[in-house]
């Protein structure tokens, strides 16, 4: 099954997609990547989705990837003894440690470590921004506090503290225990929750210990000021707009997203724009056009992927969001200023042969007669360099590791095929024909550029390009053993 595009889809699954069926006609609609949101459902929710989705792979014959998504550190508010009140903008409210239920003056906030990092003039945020608090005096178990913006505060609403660093790990305990039971699993990516600093990351990725590969999710302005260190340690990106559209004014969010998929693209690591895409479709069976105009926003921008949360996990029309999302990206890549778009904000930096072999095999590609560039490639590197070039022809990653061809499923442009091992150049030729004419790419009269490194199946060896034609009685008349 070959996609009509190149952005990938990537579909959360819940209680309204838990079935073979459901997910399988997600997968055929378009869904390339099936998150799993570990801060909801059990332990035993989860494997067995990821059960379906593995056997949907298996009777498709397609790879597919799985993301587990982990929750995270939540900030929250204690109870109050009537279960709620209303604040008024002007007055005075108090947040402590004292476990007595709160009332219109004050209530618990059970994170010192908040108490800690405030200082005079911060911002709360509660119940996703819709009540502000202002620090007008603080110690380390208390915070007066005026309200900016009133409201109704309930018992354990979120709490959002967007301009200090705080100091928490971004891995909770809940977050260790479901990232080892979902490496142990066999994930292929990994997303990190409420990300700072690139410590955050380097501590993820060593509990992973190779298991999985990592997403940060930029959600907090500390990862802004820290985003190009962050992006120098994970391997891939999740625009997580719904909590930066909380903490910073949402204004901000579009340039912000903007910048942050071009730095990712620049550093040929995959990039997700997430959140509230096709929000309106858990109701309704259309979205809205703003919503769709969102969508191609970020296909135009370059992004690797986008993302369905609620609207296929809890929603009432997941495949039709799946559908109108791959409809979409259809639509957009088949504009002419799509090409245009995508680039006029191509990089060229480029300092190593395997950058300059796979900027190579683009130019080739495109000025030529070219149906697609083959990849062989043992870590899926060579892969999203290529990626990174945004060609006009289908990339096709043939690698013999299977963890390899799910965790490509996440890059732009790229058909993953599992081939077996080659140790000799000409099988390496003819196991590329095959599987460009396998998947429809191409047919014997036509041709494809191959990049590969010798010795084979050694990471890191890109040094070779070669245009190959289609027609393998050709290979075996003119390829050299």
């Amino acid at each position: 099954m070959r996609r009509l595009r190149n952005v990938k889809i990537v579909a959360t699954l819940g209680p309204a997609s838990s079935t073979y069926e459901t997910i399988r006609a997600l997968f055929e609609a378009g869904a390339d990547v099936f998150r799993l949101n570990m801060s909801h459902g059990t332990h035993e929710d989860i494997r067995a989705r990821h059960e379906i989705i593995r056997k949907v792979e298996a009777d498709t014959g397609r790879p597919i990837a799985i993301l587990a998504d982990l929750q995270g550190p939540k900030l929250r508010v204690g109870t109050f003894a009537n279960d709620s009140e209303d604040l008024v903008e002007g007055a005075h409210f108090r947040l402590d440690l004292s476990e007595v239920p709160g009332d219109a003056t004050r209530v618990q906030l059970p994170h010192p470590e908040i108490f800690a990092a405030l200082e005079t003039g911060s911002s709360l945020l509660v119940n996703d921004g819709k009540i502000r608090l202002k620090v007008e005096t603080c110690g380390k178990d208390f915070a007066e506090c005026v309200v900016t913006v009133g409201g109704t505060i309930s018992n354990r609403k979120g709490v959002n503290v967007p301009d200090v660093l705080l100091p928490l790990a971004a891995l909770s305990q809940k977050d260790r225990k479901d990232l080892d039971f979902a490496c142990d699993l066999g994930i292929e990516w990994l997303a990190l929750s409420f990300v700072q600093r690139p410590e955050d990351v380097i501590e993820a990725r060593a509990l992973a210990n190779g298991r999985a590969t990592i997403i940060a999710k930029i959600e907090k302005p500390a990862a802004l000021k820290n985003y190009e260190a962050i992006l120098a340690v994970a391997d891939g990106i999740m625009v997580a707009r719904g909590d930066l559209g909380v903490e910073l004014p949402v204004t901000s969010v579009p340039p912000i997203q903007k910048r942050l998929v071009r730095l990712a693209r620049a550093a040929a690591k995959p990039v997700i724009v997430a959140t509230q895409m096709l929000e309106s479709m858990i109701e309704s069976p259309i979205p809205t056009r703003a919503e769709v105009s969102d969508v191609a926003t970020a296909i135009y921008e370059g992004a690797d992927a986008i993302m369905l949360s609620a609207e296929s996990a809890a929603g009432k029309y997941p495949i039709e969001a799946v559908t109108t999302m791959n409809n979409t990206a259809i639509s957009v890549e088949s504009d002419p200023t799509y090409r245009e778009v995508i680039e006029a904000s191509r990089r060229t930096n480029r300092i190593t042969v395997a950058d300059g072999i796979v900027a190579a095999a683009r130019e080739i590609a495109e000025a030529a007669d070219i149906k697609a560039i083959c990849c062989f490639s043992q870590t899926g590197t060579t892969v999203s360099l290529v990626a990174r070039e945004r060609p006009r022809v289908p990339i096709i990653a043939l690698t013999p590791l299977t963890s390899t061809a799910r965790r490509l499923c996440l890059t732009w442009g790229t058909t993953c095929v599992i081939s077996e091992e080659q140790d000799r150049f000409k099988g390496a030729v003819i196991a590329a024909v095959r599987a460009a004419r396998q998947t429809g790419i191409a047919t014997e009269k036509d041709q494809i550029v191959l990049t590969a490194g010798v010795p084979f199946n050694v990471q890191g060896t890109t040094n070779i390009l070669r245009v190959a034609p289609c027609d393998e009685r050709l290979i075996y008349r003119a390829e050299p053993e």
